[in-house]
C-alpha cells in the first residue's frame, strides 16, 4: 500500500507500508527519510529542524549525492544537484505483502544542463522489505562520456555517539579529509570528536554496532566508504542541525569517490546499490 501525501507548503512524498516495514520518500531528491520494520525503531536519523521545503534539502535520512560528491568540483553544488531537484513517480510494484519497490526517475533538462551540461537519466528503485535496498542507476544519453562521483549519504539514528562501534573498515586506507592525509585505519572505529573520512577498497560487510543494536551494511559496485560526524563545534555552525545533533547519529555513506569515480561512455549505465538489515 502507498499514498502520495503533501504538506502544507506543497512538499510531495510517497509513504509505502506493507507487511514488514514502511517507509517516507520524497519527491525532491528522491530521498528517503523514514524507514522502519515492523516493531523495530526507525533506522534513520533526520534533524528536528530541517526544512522540508522545495529548493532546500533535507538534513537526516539518505541524501543522493549526484552527479558528484562532496565539493572538490566547484562548478557544481555541494553533493551535486540530484538531492534538490524533483523526481517523477515512474511505478511503485507490490511484488507480495513483504516487498514494495518505488520507483523514482530524474531526466536531464534546460535547468539541469545550466549546471551539467550533459544528457541524463537517473534512476532511483527503494526496494522496501525486511531489509532496506537502494538502487541508484545512471544512463549516459548524451554524445560525449562524462564523469561521476556518488552517494548514498545515510544519517543512522543512535542511542548516543558514544555508544557505537563500526567494524568491516579494518587496515583500509583513507583519505582524512580535516587535515587532507591518507592513512590507514587501525582497528574498529570509534567516535569521540569530528571524523570525516573518504575510506578506498572498502568492498566488504560494514557493521554498526549500537548497543545491542545491529546494522549490516552491504553496497555493490562502490569500493568507497565515508564516515562523518560533525562533532560540537562544526555542529553548532550548520544549517538545520539541533546543538547537540551530532550525539544522535553517524553518517555511513556508500560512494563512488576520489580514486573510485566513474567514466561513462555515450548509452551506457551504471548502477551502484546498497542494502541496509
Amino acid at each position: 500500500m502507498y499514498k502520495i501525501k503533501k504538506l502544507e507548503n506543497g512538499f510531495e512524498y510517497i509513504e509505502v507500508k506493507n507487511d514488514v516495514a514502511s517507509a517516507k520518500i520524497a519527491f525532491q531528491g528522491a530521498h528517503i527519510f523514514s524507514y522502519k520494520r515492523s516493531n523495530k525503531e526507525e533506522l534513520l536519523w533526520v534533524s528536528s529542524l530541517s526544512a522540508f521545503t522545495l529548493g532546500s534539502a533535507i538534513r537526516g535520512g539518505i541524501p543522493i549525492c549526484w552527479p558528484r560528491f562532496g565539493n572538490l568540483d566547484k562548478s557544481l553544488p555541494q553533493h551535486g544537484f540530484a538531492r534538490t531537484a524533483v523526481f517523477e513517480l515512474v511505478e511503485v510494484i507490490a511484488d507480495n505483502n513483504t516487498l514494495t519497490t518505488v520507483h523514482l526517475r530524474l531526466k536531464s533538462s534546460n535547468e539541469t544542463k545550466k549546471l551539467w551540461a550533459y544528457a541524463f537519466t537517473l534512476d532511483i528503485l527503494f526496494h522496501i522489505s525486511n531489509e532496506l535496498k537502494i538502487e541508484m542507476i545512471t544512463t549516459n544519453n548524451d554524445t560525449k562520456e562524462f564523469l561521476i562521483t556518488q552517494a548514498f549519504h545515510a544519517y543512522f539514528k543512535l542511542s548516543d555517539i558514544k555508544n557505537i562501534e563500526i567494524f568491516g573498515l579494518e587496515n583500509k586506507p583513507f583519505l582524512d579529509s580535516l587535515v587532507n592525509e591518507e592513512k590507514v585505519q587501525k582497528g574498529s572505529i570509534r567516535i569521540n570528536e569530528e571524523v570525516d573520512r573518504i575510506y578506498q577498497k572498502a568492498n566488504g560487510k560494514i557493521i554498526l554496532q549500537d548497543l545491542e543494536k545491529r546494522l549490516e551494511i552491504q553496497s555493490k559496485h562502490s569500493s568507497s566508504v565515508i564516515v562523518w560526524n560533525p562533532w560540537i563545534k562544526k555542529c553548532s555552525q550548520m544549517s538545520g542541525m539541533e546543538k547537540e545533533g551530532y550525539k544522535s547519529f553517524v553518517c555511513i555513506e556508500s560512494a563512488n569517490a576520489v580514486d573510485d569515480f566513474v567514466m561513462l561512455g555515450a548509452n551506457e549505465s551504471f548502477s551502484i546499490e546498497v542494502s541496509y538489515n
